[in-house]
């Protein structure tokens, strides 16, 4: 979830339109930039009012285990169904991250669905361009085939009515800049966390945003991705042990006390909810940390100071190590498509003065279980690819940090 959106008047800061150069006119010469400046988009008649954010003063009961199935386990395991269809696709870096065009995510049938939750649920996130035809509608039904959507207990829905299982992404021209509430490392969550469901009995699984309206190319804004496979398969043969045997509470107490506090409704009462800090994902069969900055409030059985070294320790684990993260640059009508289960996301500040307005729906997906039969994904990768086993012990270090 983004933080709480906060009203406050804010003057336009407009790009420059100068033309560079001095000498006669040429097709260089009509080129307009300014450092650190992009146009700002005017919406005096905003074509998504439907979609504006409202906070309605509703209660929803507690939610109980629904049967949930994965659509992943009947995807074609070269991801055929899907990727026919497709012009282009790419890797974004060998851990998390692919972008693929050709597909109108509107128009997908079944079997291309299920290689869909195959695919995220190998790469962790899927990017798809310019789905102009992927709308809310569209959105939520693509949702329901996954699974039963999501409704979230504080955040902002659509304004128009029907739309509860919608959160609403939404910062204008008046917003604050929120950076100085937040310290970096808590703003990185799974909305299994940030949006604080991971305290509910099934987290989410498939949950897509589509950017309606967003700063230009170059104007901020962007979301990374960091891979929870990645994270696990980052540690030590030791400390993976030490884990697995661990659970963590996930709590949504404060997110409650913070809509409160702005005067806005609870919708579900705020409850702890205790789960691995290892999990096993249904689809893949691989091990993935499911550990979410910011909102775990204690790991379990384990003294406070080891408890509180241990959250420091795989904060840091997510949020910078670099060769897991996937950066997404927004256009108007992009969507990412991502699982909850094995993925941090983060977005970044900076946008202003631009309105930046998304649309997200998540479905629940299976209560998390931790199987040690599980695999590794480096370690089957590695041995698919013919590539020696990871070293972790830090001997034989190369410098190709450059």
């Amino acid at each position: 979830m983004a933080p709480a959106l906060i009203e406050t008047a804010y003057e336009p800061v407009r790009a420059c339109t100068k033309k560079l150069g001095t000498g006669p006119s040429t097709k260089a010469d009509e080129v307009t930039y300014e450092p650190g400046r992009t146009p700002v988009e005017g919406h005096e008649k905003y074509e998504h009012q439907d979609l504006l954010p409202r906070f309605p003063d509703l209660h929803w009961d507690d939610l109980t285990e629904v049967p949930y199935c994965d659509k992943g386990l009947y995807g074609h395991p070269q991801f055929k169904n899907l990727l026919d269809a497709a012009t282009d696709v790419f890797d974004y870096n060998p851990k998390i991250g692919t972008e693929i065009h050709g597909i109108d995510l509107a128009k997908l049938t079944d079997p291309q669905k299920d290689d869909l939750a195959r695919l995220i649920s190998t790469r962790g996130v899927v990017f798809f361009r310019n789905q102009t035809g992927f709308d809310i509608d569209a959105q939520r039904k693509l949702g329901q085939y996954f699974g039963m959507l999501h409704k979230h207990s504080t955040t902002a829905v659509p304004s128009r009515e029907g739309l509860e299982d919608v959160h609403v992404v939404y910062t204008d021209e008046k917003s604050k800049d929120q950076r100085a509430f937040f310290t970096p490392t808590f703003l990185w969550h799974s909305d299994a966390s940030f949006s604080l469901v991971t305290y509910e009995i099934q987290p989410p699984s498939y949950t897509s945003l589509k950017v309606l309206t967003g700063p230009p190319r170059g104007g901020g804004g962007d979301t990374l991705w960091s891979s929870q496979y990645a994270a696990y398969d980052a540690m030590s043969s030791q400390m993976q042990t030490y884990l697995e045997d661990l659970t963590a509470l996930h709590s949504s107490e404060l997110q409650a006390e913070g809509s409160r506090g702005l005067g806005r409704p609870v919708r579900r009462e705020a409850i702890i909810t205790e789960h691995p800090i290892i999990r096993t994902h249904p689809v893949t069969g691989w091990k993935s940390l499911f550990f979410n900055p910011g909102f775990v409030k204690a790991i379990v059985g384990i003294p406070k100071t080891e408890s509180d070294a241990i959250i420091r320790y795989l904060n840091e684990v997510i949020t910078t190590t670099q060769e897991f993260h996937a950066r997404f640059q927004w256009q108007k009508d992009d969507v990412a498509f991502w699982d909850n289960r094995i993925c941090n996301h983060s977005a970044s500040y900076g946008f202003a003065p631009h309105r930046r307005h998304a649309v997200r729906v998540a479905c629940h997906a299976e209560r998390p279980v931790f199987d040690p039969n599980g695999r590794s994904q480096e370690d089957e990768f590695n041995a698919r690819c013919g590539l020696p086993k990871t070293n972790k012990d830090g001997s034989g270090q190369s410098n190709y940090n450059d």
